[in-house]
C-alpha cells in the first residue's frame, strides 16, 4: 500500500484493511494509491480511490444511528445493478459489502464516471448552447428513468405502489415532529398545508430516484449530455412527479440559497424556462399528467426535513462535515420558506418561472 502519510485525506478507518479486502474480493494485487472525499453531499460519505490502476468511487453509510430506511446503500447498489445496460447512464457497480467490520459501516464500490458535477444550477463556465443542451438532456434522462419497465428490470419488489405521497408524508412529517423538531415556523406551516391537501389522485408508478437534484447528474460538458446519474440511496417505486418536483427546485430557489436560478436571466444563460423544461420532460415521458403546485411544494417539504435531519445528526456529533449542522439548519428554513410560497401562491408557475430578472430575494 502507498505510504499513508502521503495520502491527502485520512478517512477515519483502516485503509490497509480495506485494501486487503479489495484484493480478496476483486482478485487483484493492486494497491490503494489515492483516497480522498468527493465534494458536496451531506448524507452518505463518498470517496474517490485509485486501486490497481482504476479510478473508483466508494460510498458508505455514515457512522452512528440512522433514520429508518435512510442511507440505504444496499438499495443504491441493487438499483445500479438493475439499470446497468438499460441505456440510462449510471456508474457501473463493482461490489457491495455488508460486513461493517471492514471500514465501520457497509459500503459499495462503483466505477467513477468522467464528467462534471455542478452545485450551481447556472452551470458556471459553460457556453449557453452547452447549458441548454445539458438541461434538455437532464429532462430527457429523468423521463427515461420514469419510463423504464422496472418490473422487467428485476425491481418488482423494490417498493410498494399506490398512496405514494401519503406514505412519504407520514414518514417525513413524523420524523420532523417527533425527532428533529426545532423552531422552524415555515416548515411547521408547510407540513400543516400538505397535511390538509387531498394530494394527487392519479396512481402512476415508476422507478423514482428520490433525490433528483442537478448535483446528482454528471455531465459531459463537451457535448451537453448526461454522463451519469448518481446517489440513488432514496430510490424506490413511486410517483414520477416526486422526482420532477425535486428536480425543478432550482427554479424557485436563488443562487445564494441553494445554487438556484431565481432572479437570473435564463435566456442569456441558455437555460430553458421552467415551462420549456417541463414540456421537454412531458414529451419524452409520453403521458398526459402534469406536475401541480402540490408536487413541487411537497418536494421542498421533503428537502427541508432532509436538511433538518442533517442538522439533527450533526448536533448529536454525527455530522459528515464540520459545516453539517449550520448548513442543515439554514437549508431547512430556505426550503420550507420557498415551499410555503408555492403552496400559498395563486400562480406558482409564474412565481417560479425565472425567464427574466427579479429583485425579490
Amino acid at each position: 500500500m502507498a505510504n499513508p502519510d502521503a495520502m491527502t485525506f485520512q478517512p477515519g478507518f483502516d485503509l490497509g484493511q480495506l485494501e486487503t479486502h479489495l484484493r480478496s474480493r476483486l482478485g487483484s494485487a493492486g494497491s490503494i494509491e489515492r483516497f480522498e472525499p468527493t465534494s458536496g453531499g451531506l448524507s452518505n460519505p463518498t470517496f474517490f480511490l485509485d486501486f490497481g490502476g482504476q479510478r473508483l468511487v466508494l460510498r458508505k453509510q455514515p457512522p452512528g444511528p440512522i433514520m429508518p430506511s435512510a442511507h440505504a446503500i444496499d438499495r443504491e447498489y441493487r438499483v445500479l445493478t438493475a439499470i446497468e445496460g438499460s441505456g440510462i447512464p449510471v456508474p457501473a457497480p463493482i461490489l457491495y459489502e455488508e460486513d461493517a467490520s471492514i471500514i465501520g459501516t457497509p459500503f459499495y464500490l462503483m466505477d467513477a464516471v468522467e464528467g462534471e458535477v455542478f452545485q450551481q444550477a447556472s452551470m458556471p463556465g459553460l457556453e449557453p448552447a452547452i447549458r441548454r443542451a445539458s438541461y434538455l438532456s437532464m429532462a430527457e434522462t429523468m423521463a427515461d428513468i420514469h419510463r423504464l419497465d422496472w418490473r422487467a428490470a428485476g425491481l418488482g419488489d423494490y417498493g410498494r405502489t399506490g398512496n405514494y405521497f401519503a406514505r412519504q408524508f407520514s414518514r417525513w412529517s413524523r420524523y420532523w415532529r417527533e425527532e428533529a423538531h426545532r423552531d422552524n415556523p415555515a416548515l411547521d406551516a408547510l407540513t400543516t398545508w400538505i397535511e390538509n391537501q387531498p394530494g394527487p389522485k392519479d396512481e402512476i408508478a415508476s422507478l423514482c430516484h428520490g433525490d433528483m437534484k442537478l448535483n446528482n447528474f454528471i455531465f459531459d460538458t463537451a457535448c451537453g449530455k448526461v454522463a451519469g446519474v448518481i446517489d440513488w440511496e432514496l430510490s424506490t417505486i413511486g410517483h414520477p412527479f416526486a422526482d420532477l418536483g425535486f428536480n425543478t427546485m432550482a427554479f424557485p430557489l436563488s443562487p445564494e440559497e441553494y445554487g438556484g436560478l431565481r432572479g437570473l436571466d435564463l435566456a442569456e444563460l441558455g437555460i430553458p424556462s421552467q415551462e420549456e423544461y417541463l414540456d421537454t420532460y412531458y414529451a419524452r415521458l409520453g403521458r398526459p399528467e402534469r406536475m401541480t403546485p402540490y408536487h413541487q411544494a411537497f418536494a421542498l417539504f421533503r428537502a427541508a426535513v432532509g436538511a433538518e435531519s442533517v442538522r439533527h445528526r450533526a448536533a448529536h456529533g454525527l455530522g459528515v462535515s464540520q459545516e453539517s449542522e449550520a448548513t442543515g439548519a439554514r437549508l431547512g428554513i430556505v426550503f420550507a420558506t420557498r415551499g410555503l410560497e408555492i403552496a400559498q401562491s395563486t400562480d406558482p408557475l409564474r412565481d417560479a418561472q425565472q425567464g427574466g430578472r427579479t429583485d425579490e430575494p
